[in-house]
């Protein structure tokens, strides 16, 4: 016999439930899986590709990053069938998340954690799946994340331009979120370059690489502008969105880790005297970004703080110190093995060492309010009139 669709009601339930206490039926917990829920695999992938990078390899580092890879892979994939629950169950709801001005930028978020998994496993999946199994998955979830990167990088935006009803003080870090799926494509495929015969297919994709990676930056400098004018003119606003500012450190760093991976790999595609320009590009570009970089990762920890003093409320939006943070991490690493500066590497192990403290919490907090209470799947209660 065929059971009836569960509908969205928000009334809870009595709570001798152990599990998902806060909503009125079990199967609800599909009924809320907007597209920000991807900043979880993106913020727990990036703990371990940020690992296999960093100067500083102590031992059951690399065994321990590959279990959390394990961990960020599994998130996904039960991610991918509640999404897809989601639209059968609720299509109607899932349908109007593109019309949202807020939730609509975090379309953005799949396509990163598809490419953050299948960077994982290209630097970490060897030891479990072998090495052409691996590379396998890293090609198919990069390809998957790259397709969908480059839509979101259009589609939301021309939404926001046609659609979206803004005004002077609506840019928020989140505005960012689908632009830098690109970015994250041009760091993934340098990582790629290796495994593609040489010739007219590394050729184009380190070329491609660097079209996305133009892409995505200067689409990020112009709303990175815009937010700080809102910030200057509007302030802070609520607290709620304040983990959002930390969003900005996503392109920076990643952008610093793109060249020079980029600037690394040259040497495939490049004769030796052109390579070592654009290696050279590369420091020379990432020591001055990743100086902004921690410029505004210095005014959003002070934000922050001033935020935590008011009580900060916990959401989704805590993800964005994750992943953010991580990309400085692989940023300062890379910079690290170009340049030989030791202080880098300090900085990357640092700001690692920050980066699992903060997974932890936010991970910690995100289990319980999915699992044990439901809060955060739970839908949204229309305000009262």
């Amino acid at each position: 016999m065929l059971q009836p669709r569960p509908t969205a009601d928000p009334a809870p339930l009595p709570s001798r439930r152990l599990w998902l206490r806060e909503l009125a039926h079990p199967a609800l917990a599909v009924a809320n899986v907007t597209p920000n829920w991807f900043a979880v695999v993106m913020g727990t992938g990036i703990v371990a590709t940020a690992a296999a990078g960093l100067p500083w390899q102590p031992p059951g580092l690399r065994p321990a990053a590959t279990v959390v890879w394990g961990l960020a892979a599994l998130l996904l994939l039960v991610l991918l069938l509640a999404t897809a629950a989601h639209w059968v169950w609720f299509g109607a709801t899932a349908r109007r998340h593109h019309d949202d001005p807020v939730l609509a930028h975090f379309y953005g978020a799949p396509a990163m954690a598809l490419m953050t998994v299948g960077a994982g496993s290209l630097l970490l999946g060897p030891d479990v799946l072998g090495e052409r199994l691996a590379v396998g998955v890293a090609w198919v979830l990069w390809a998957a994340g790259t397709l969908l990167g480059l839509a979101t990088a259009v589609l939301v935006p021309y939404l926001t331009f046609t659609r979206h009803r803004t005004t002077a003080d609506s840019v928020f870090g989140g505005w960012l979120m689908p632009v830098v799926p690109p970015m994250v494509s041009a760091a993934t495929g340098a990582l790629l370059l290796p495994h593609l015969p040489a010739g007219q297919p590394r050729l184009t994709l380190f070329h491609g690489c660097y079209a996305m990676f133009g892409l995505s930056l200067l689409a990020a400098f112009a709303i990175i502008t815009q937010l700080w004018q809102r910030l200057a003119l509007h302030k802070v606003g609520l607290a709620a969105m304040v983990p959002t500012l930390w969003i900005v450190l996503g392109p920076l760093g990643q952008s610093v880790t793109a060249a020079n991976l980029l600037g690394g790999d040259a040497a495939l595609v490049l004769d030796p005297a052109a390579a070592r320009v654009v290696e050279l590009g590369g420091v020379l570009f990432g020591v001055p970004v990743l100086g902004f970089a921690l410029l505004w990762a210095s005014i959003a920890t002070l934000i922050t703080l001033r935020a935590v003093g008011g009580r900060l409320p916990f959401g989704l939006t805590w993800w964005s110190f994750t992943f953010p943070v991580g990309t400085c991490v692989t940023g300062a690493s890379a910079l690290a093995q170009h340049t030989g500066v030791v202080a880098l590497g300090v900085l990357a192990t640092g700001l690692y060492l920050a980066l699992v403290a903060a997974w932890l919490v936010v991970g910690a907090r995100t289990l319980h309010g999915a699992l044990v209470t439901g809060t955060l799947l739970a839908p949204p209660v229309a305000p009262a009139p």
